[in-house]
């Protein structure tokens, strides 16, 4: 039978409703909308009807914040129109998954099945033409699709078998005409000419017919996306007009002399990728790359870095990769942009390396511009920025990764296409990666996620041109993104036992298993049979590349698999054998008995047909955009625009080893140009060691002069190293080439190939080797081309007590230009040495790369902390781009030939240049007014709060003489701080333990479920961390937590441990969440909640949240607060979407006096507010923190685990409350 349930939120408690009739009723122009209601459809199939009555306020609902209906719902007598929306049939849904997931986790049972569907209740009166923009607006027919407002009689599909995989029958003796006639029918990737050199291998060395698998596996690893077709052409004749690009391309020639010998250079083709990577080679030939890494394996960009863990030197890999995903996020924005960063991560994890932070760079046209002007064929650049941003920082924040740079870049030509580009660093021991060449009789193993339908044709849908059909077409080709499912696949691959078991590893990105297994290995035996489906119906060719993702394959030992496997199960990932590695250099693929795929490895690395071009350079005229000419204008335009409201989408704290945030000072307002991390330790470990990542590109410069747009990329990336206390001569970079389609146009081939020389010079001028890249080449929609982007990313190791941050720290100090003395590379070199000495004696207090000119960078570093600048030099352009050169505010006056005094620092809150000045208030207000209606910053009201103290009577400490009090950590699927949480547990004296909960069947859960209740059991404290657990879902957060911990031995567990044997339980951010909807906050006991009760809601501004929060505490009642005094106030990161704390009036008065309040939001002046500035989530009374009546459970918001003596050294405070050491302290 099918259940059906509705649920609503309750008035006043639904942002999603309220942002939804904003967006119809003013960017769409619906001005007969008069309201609009969200309501999450359920139906449910599989489990009894008690089962479904007891999900309905723990799973489905939140009865504090919902209301539920069953079967169907009360609509209004007026006007209105109602509008169901599904996922497509076969692509993942996050909140159906998570729904069943939590239902087992609740009941014990097997997975009901679950279906999902949003229905709108619009009214007014609107008409059919109203109707169908709405029904446009909210349907991408990429994603989703209209649903059906009737209940269906199951929801159990059946699958019709599918028929045996085709012989493409004569394919060896079609002619010219019926090849053309092929590639049309079967929409190929791939041209005419290597589809006749595939018809000449199969004819002439096969001696028969292809099958449809093999064409598609074939034109899958051959596409520009796998194989960098368009990279790999032989340019024939070279056309430069330009005089600096002559000089650089007869650098390239003398390069590759040196590099491959006269004779061989002149044999070698000239192409692009000969283009990009000639700097690496030549460099390294010259002996100027000593930490680089080298093996047969292709994960990501690695070099060697010696840090200091603990005392003791150990050899670390530093990886560092970048992934564009722009075809996917141009179509569908969401699915598209998180999926860039899950594939992004995979890159270097499958190197064996623990991803721990990431930068995101993107590029659209004019988000503010009206939905009247959206193309057809297009989405509204307003949505696609909004929603991609939502999807890649939904994607970061669930697997636990620390974003700690955003850009967004502006330019018209990117209306043609969105960019969406990720780069991630990560880093791992190199005594734990084993790299080893397959042996024949070595296992594959497939390891993660499930395959289904999505993402079939990604590799080679986005190495074709965007279209007017393309949002109604490629719907099957965007991969659908599982970060819970991933963040396991980080935890197992940190286990040295795993990676010292893993020979090869390749991550499922573009191809499926045709590329990811077919690369491991010259020879090998695919049984496709093997592969597990999410659901049936699936053929050979479906299955051989579909690009499902959360998947990895890995080459062990016969004797290790069975190992292996287990090790994966403790991580709760299925992993089982899917091939062997033969002696044969084949790769054979067998489906239902049958060999459907049997292929010459030889064959498949030819890349197919060689390709031919011819490039054409013109004379650059110069230009590029206008620049603003006061600092008004500076503040008002658009490129120098606040990203605030954007950044702060994204979690930039998690991982405990951030050093610097996105926005620095004493009001966050000074965006940092680079993001720096210390190394990934495992808790209980400690280091200095960190990196710093930094990137450059100026999309209008490059319009207008490729070549200098590239090799300023380069400068400019390192640059912003220097800036951030980096020596720039341990600099390595990763180019992203991101272009319009080139066809056979001289011209348009010029623009690449130009950009690549400028990016060669830079390389050889600067002595930073491009060891890796990304390109992407299909940048063009109809007569539209994106501008000739080249991005540079450049990492380097650093110290943390080496890092720069850039907001003014004090007037009345000189602020100095370091810039060429008489132009030229090498004077620039010069001028970053001098920097970086006098950085290292300690003489730099704020730094700056001019990237955008020089005014920009001084009202940048004005606004943290509301320090002034003037200006006392004459002749400087303020307003010109200046990418290599750094802003510096200095300790003292300094006679360099390099370093050049601009002005001075001020304690009035005024910038002045020359003749023009205006204050800091007055600039950051409209710097930061241009995006808000797209990236809001401003929610609710800013009233003040009344501040709440209560010291009735400090906590007793309960001295058993524990000395080392266990804390148990459950780790839940979407957990993500648990690390965090470990690692401050261990700092403080306290054994921590860590359980898993695995869910893959139901016996697993049970004997997770008797793990964690024996874990507890054995422990003085239970520590619920922060996360996303079950990816906040189904519409909720901690629901997975709340769903098993209301099982009765858990709960017994939990009543056990606080009730008899006076223990401690904490929760942050989900953790608290869970503790809220448990009862166990306010209430100290497990219980039923209703609609009396408080809760944790959505943020008032309607999105997630993640800055520096000031927190004051309130009350010494609780053992946790043992360290602290009410009255004091300590700095915390927060992250969550969830953090509204919300409670009755009555609720709240019994909380004071009680002296269950433990800390308030405040504002810089330590007063609790309402301010969204401060109080990030509109919290009643400004609560951050609560504790149960006696004290000893406690919930907060603010990650005050996330803490260490070198993190967040751009924005000042006291980090560290002594939480921990108070529980150790309670127990002693």
């Amino acid at each position: 039978m099918v259940y059906r349930v509705y649920v609503e939120k309750r008035p006043g408690m639904s942002p999603e409703a309220e942002n939804l009739l904003s967006d119809l009723r003013g960017f769409l122009g619906i001005s007969p909308l008069t309201g609009v209601r969200v309501l999450n459809r359920y139906d449910v199939e599989g489990l009894s009807r008690e089962i479904f009555e007891r999900a309905k306020p723990i799973v489905f609902s939140e009865p504090q914040v919902d209301v539920t209906w069953d079967e169907t719902f009360p609509e209004p007598r007026s006007l209105h129109a109602l509008l169901a929306v599904e996922a497509l049939p076969g692509q993942f849904d996050q909140r159906a998954d998570s729904c069943a997931q939590c239902i087992a986790l609740m009941a014990g049972v097997e997975r009901p099945l679950v279906a999902c569907a949003k229905v709108y209740l619009l009214e007014g009166p609107l008409s059919r033409e109203d109707l169908d923009r709405i029904r446009g607006y909210l349907i991408n027919p990429v994603e989703c699709r209209e649903a059906s407002l009737d209940k269906p009689e199951t929801l159990s599909r059946t699958h019709d078998a599918p028929p045996m995989v085709e012989t493409l029958s004569g394919f060896t003796g079609l002619d010219g005409a019926g090849l053309s006639a092929l590639l049309e029918n079967l929409g190929l990737a791939m041209d005419l000419d290597d589809l006749t050199f595939l018809q000449a291998y199969f004819r002439d060395t096969e001696g028969r017919d292809p099958t449809i698998t093999e064409v598609r596996l074939v034109d899958t690893y051959w596409s520009d996306h796998c194989r960098h077709t368009t990279f790999s052409t032989h340019l024939d004749q070279i056309d430069i007009q330009d005089p600096a690009v002559q000089a650089a391309y007869r650098r390239y020639l003398a390069a590759r002399e040196e590099v491959y010998g006269q004779e061989k250079a002149a044999q070698r083709p000239q192409t692009l990728m000969d283009v990009a990577t000639i700097g690496a080679k030549t460099l390294k030939k010259r002996g100027l790359l000593p930490e680089l890494d080298e093996s047969e394996e292709i994960n990501a960009c690695s070099i060697h870095v010696p840090a200091l863990v603990d005392g003791e030197e150990q050899d670390w890999l530093l990886m560092f990769k970048n992934e564009t995903h722009n075809h996917p996020t141009e179509i569908e924005p969401f699915g598209g942009a998180a999926t860039c960063i899950g594939g992004c991560i995979r890159d270097p994890l499958s190197g064996r390396a623990y991803v721990h932070q990431a930068m995101r760079v993107t590029g659209c046209g004019d988000p503010r511009a009206s939905f009247a002007g959206t193309l057809p064929g297009k989405l509204p650049q307003r949505k696609l920025a909004v929603t991609a941003a939502a999807g890649y920082s939904s994607y970061g924040n669930q697997i636990g990764l620390a974003t700690g740079h955003v850009a967004e870049l502006y330019h018209p030509g990117y209306t043609a296409k969105h960019l969406e580009c990720g780069a991630v660093a990560a880093a791992a021991p190199a005594a734990n990666v084993r790299r080893e060449r397959p042996a024949p009789g070595d296992v594959v193993i497939l390891l993660g996620g499930r395959t289904g339908r999505d993402g079939i044709g990604g590799a080679t849908g986005s190495s074709k041109s965007h279209n007017l059909s393309s949002l109604t077409t490629m719907a099957s080709e965007v991969q659908k993104g599982n970060a819970p499912e991933e963040r396991k696949l980080q935890r197992l691959f940190r286990n040295p036992r795993v990676t010292g078991m893993i020979k090869r590893c390749n991550d499922f990105g573009a191809g499926g298993v045709s590329v990811a297994i077919g690369e491991l290995a010259d020879g090998l035996e695919i049984n496709l049979d093997a592969v597990r489906k999410k659901y049936d119906g699936l053929d050979g060719t479906e299955l051989a590349i579909s690009e499902s993702q959360e998947r990895m394959a890995v080459v062990v030992s016969p004797e290790d698999a069975e190992a292996f496997i287990a090790l994966a199960g403790e991580e709760n990932l299925e992993a089982y054998p899917v091939a062997r590695v033969t002696q044969s250099p084949r790769m054979v693929m067998k489906w239902r008995g049958e060999t459907i795929a049997d292929l010459s490895r030889a064959f498949l690395d030819t890349n197919g047909a060689v390709k031919h071009a011819s490039v054409s350079v013109p004379r650059y005229a110069g230009g590029g955009a206008e620049r603003p000419s006061s600092l008004r204008e500076l503040a008002a335009s658009l490129p120098y625009a606040s990203r605030r409201g954007l950044v702060e989408r994204f979690d930039s704290t998690i991982g405990a080893g951030s050093l610097t945030m996105p926005f620095g000072g004493r009001t966050q307002r000074t965006p940092a140009q680079s993001m720096a991390a210390l190394l990934p330790v495992l808790p209980g470990q400690s280091t200095e060691q960190a990196s710093v990542m930094a990137c450059g590109c100026d999309p209008a410069y490059a319009s207008a002069a490729p070549y200098w747009g590239a090799y300023d990329a380069v400068a400019a990336s390192l640059a912003k190293l220097a800036a951030a206390g980096a020596d720039y001569k341990k600099a390595y970079l990763t180019l992203q080439e991101y272009f319009e389609k080139l066809r056979n146009e001289p011209a348009r081939w010029g623009k690449p190939f130009a950009a690549l020389l400028g990016a060669l010079s830079a390389q050889l001028d600067f002595g930073a080797a491009a060891i890796g890249g990304k390109d992407s080449m299909s940048g063009s929609f109809m007569d539209l081309d994106v501008p000739p982007t080249l991005i540079s990313f450049a990492i380097a190791p650093v110290k943390a007590g080496e890092v720069i941050t850039p907001e003014f720290k004090e007037p009345g100090r000189p602020v100095y230009l370091f810039a060429p003395d008489g132009g030229g590379a090498e004077s620039q070199r010069a001028a970053w040495e001098a920097f970086h000495q006098l950085a290292r004696a300690g003489k730099v207090k704020a730094a700056w790369a001019a990237e955008k000119g020089l005014a920009d960078g001084v009202m940048n570093m004005s606004f943290g902390n509301r320090i002034g600048f003037r200006s006392r030099e004459e002749g400087v352009n303020w307003y010109a781009p200046a990418p290599a050169v750094i802003v510096a505010e200095l300790t003292e006056e300094v006679d360099l030939p390099w370093a050049r005094p601009i002005g001075v620092t001020t304690a009035e809150p005024v910038i002045v240049i020359g003749d023009d000045s205006a204050p800091i208030d007055e600039l950051l207000a409209l710097n930061e007014s241009v995006l808000e209606e797209v990236y809001p910053t401003r929610a609710g009201t800013a009233e003040p709060v009344e501040p709440v103290t209560w010291t009735k009577g400090a906590p007793a400490v309960l001295g058993r003489g524990i000395a080392q009090p266990r804390v148990v950590i459950p780790v839940f699927p979407g957990t993500n701080c648990e690390y965090d949480s470990q690692r401050a547990c261990l700092a403080a004296g306290l054994a921590a333990e860590t359980v898993v909960i695995r869910n893959l069947t139901t016996e697993d859960l049970t004997a997770s479920a008797r793990a964690l209740e024996e874990a507890v059991r054995r422990a003085q404290i239970v520590f619920l961390p922060g996360g996303f657990s079950g990816g906040d879902e189904p519409d909720g957060s901690a629901k997975f937590i709340v769903s098993l911990l209301r099982s009765p031995r858990l709960t017994e567990a939990v009543t056990d441990l606080l009730e008899n044997r006076d223990g401690l339980m904490l929760g942050i951010c989900n953790g608290f969440q869970a503790l809220i909807k448990l009862g166990l906050l306010p209430f100290g006991r497990i219980r039923d909640t209703d609609e009396t009760c408080p809760t944790l809601t959505y943020n008032v501004i309607g999105r997630h949240q993640s800055s520096i929060v000031r927190t004051r505490v309130c009350s010494n009642l609780s053992p946790w607060l043992l360290e602290t005094a009410p009255g004091e106030i300590y700095s915390v990161p927060i992250s969550h979407g969830e953090g509204r704390f919300i409670a009755r009036p009555d609720t709240l008065a019994q909380l004071r006096e009680g002296g269950q309040i433990a800390t308030q939001y405040v504002d810089l002046d330590g007063a609790p507010t309402m301010d969204a500035a401060f109080n990030p989530n509109g919290s009643a009374w400004a609560i951050e923190g609560l504790t149960s009546p006696d004290g000893r459970v406690l919930g907060k918001m603010g990650h005050s685990e996330r803490i260490g003596p070198s993190l967040y050294r751009n924005v000042p405070g006291v980090y560290d409350m002594g939480l921990f050491r108070s529980a150790a302290r309670y127990f002693r």
